[in-house]
């Protein structure tokens, strides 16, 4: 018997839209039996065939892969890999001797929900975020290094923080294809240290890479904050850009332990870095040291609507104390990296710390995710990354 879902009547409208997201409220009826992260075809309640996607349990109940009817094998993976490859060559991404890190795969941006894969030199780390792509790793893994060629060589595949309980319990986790390799990632010249067996997400967060770069260019002669430094991406762009002295903080002391080393691989004998294993607030109640440019990186204060109002109070403490503490004249990069909160909602919350802080404040910059991270136009929840610079008198 087929598996297959039917749509209460009138349901079907966000799918004529193309959004790629089906909740469980908007379902009828359910055939076949499919298990969970089996694929299934959509029908409306008139009976008219309207998409193909996987189905899992919870508020989501089915994730979109096409709005055309065709089989989800191995020809459909390496046809989808081939449009993401694309491009992300035409975004000069890939082929580089100065670059070799990448978001090859980015969810619903690349018309497949729940799959991200990240490149690292001749390594993609897959990471699923839904049971279906879970099901399906190693035809993923196999059109990757097909589509790519010599261009990978190992696949690693990561899933056990973003999958259901019992998805995780097969114990996934590891090389697909391959092994360790001792290639070293790169990041517009920059030797970073990723770490995608024991890191978070997938080792690195390339979501800043071009907001890196552009820190870079106002760093020359600066003193560096760099709060919730994890690897301390920032702080080595901040270094190399002229910085007179960088410090980079975070609560984790292996990731502080990550960002002196990659302090050590890019700048031997540089002594104008430290790096401090302490609570982000607390450092800046008690911090001595003068800076004139700080960065506010921290991990999603809220990861559902009903965090928002608490998140919303953290962006703006957080951004207040900085604000108070920065040198006149200096600049501050800001960030949320919390989907379910908006552009408009962040920049109200930085708004609220300058005039609570009493600073005069101008926006030079309006951040958001780089373009190898795209968002679906009929999929706006896709846009999480937002950021602001600020130029502090």
């Amino acid at each position: 018997m087929q598996k297959r879902v039917l749509l209460k009547r009138g349901k079907e409208e966000s799918l004529l839209r193309f959004h790629p997201w089906i909740f469980s409220g908007a379902i009828a009826s359910i055939e076949g039996e499919p298990e969970e992260g089996d694929v299934v075809d959509v029908y409306t309640n008139s009976g008219d065939w309207i998409a193909v996607g996987h189905i899992q349990v919870g508020s989501i109940a089915v994730r979109v892969l096409s709005f055309t009817q065709e089989q989800i094998d191995k020809e459909f993976w390496k046809k989808r890999v081939m449009v993401a490859y694309n491009l992300r060559s035409s975004l000069q991404l890939t082929d580089r001797k100065d670059h070799n890190i990448y978001r090859l795969i980015h969810g619903e941006g690349d018309n497949l929900p729940g799959l991200v894969v990240d490149v690292y030199g001749r390594t993609a780390v897959i990471q699923a975020h839904s049971v279906g792509m879970h099901c399906c790793r190693k035809e993923i893994a196999e059109a990757i290094t097909e589509v790519l060629g010599d261009r990978i060589v190992s696949v690693y595949y990561k899933s056990e923080t973003t999958l259901p309980y019992k998805a995780q319990q097969d114990n996934s986790t590891g090389y697909i294809i391959g092994g360790h390799l001792d290639d070293i990632p790169l990041e517009y010249g920059l030797k970073l240290p990723v770490d995608w067996i024991n890191g978070q997400k997938t080792g690195l967060f390339i979501d800043q890479r071009e907001n890196r770069a552009l820190l870079e260019k106002y760093s020359k002669g600066r003193s560096v904050l760099n709060m919730f430094c994890y690897t301390g991406g920032f702080s080595l762009a901040a270094l190399r850009g002229g910085a007179k002295l960088v410090h980079s903080v975070d609560s984790s002391a292996k990731a502080t332990e990550l960002t002196i080393k990659g302090v050590k691989d890019n700048f031997p004998d540089d002594n104008r870095h430290k790096a401090f294993a302490e609570d982000a607030f607390k450092y800046l109640d008690t911090m001595t040291t003068s800076y004139d440019l700080i960065i506010l990186d921290p991990p999603a204060f809220a990861k559902h609507r009903d965090a928002l109002k608490r998140a919303l109070i953290g962006y703006r403490r957080l951004n207040e104390k900085a604000l108070e503490k920065i040198e006149s004249g200096g600049i501050l990069f800001t960030f949320s990296c919390s989907q379910v909160v908006t552009k408009e909602q962040f920049r109200m919350a930085v708004f609220t710390a300058a005039a609570q802080a009493k600073r005069k404040v101008r926006i030079l910059y309006q951040l958001h995710q780089p373009a190898d991270h795209p968002i679906n136009i009929f999929h706006p929840e896709g846009e999480y990354l937002k950021g602001l610079v600020l130029y502090v008198e």
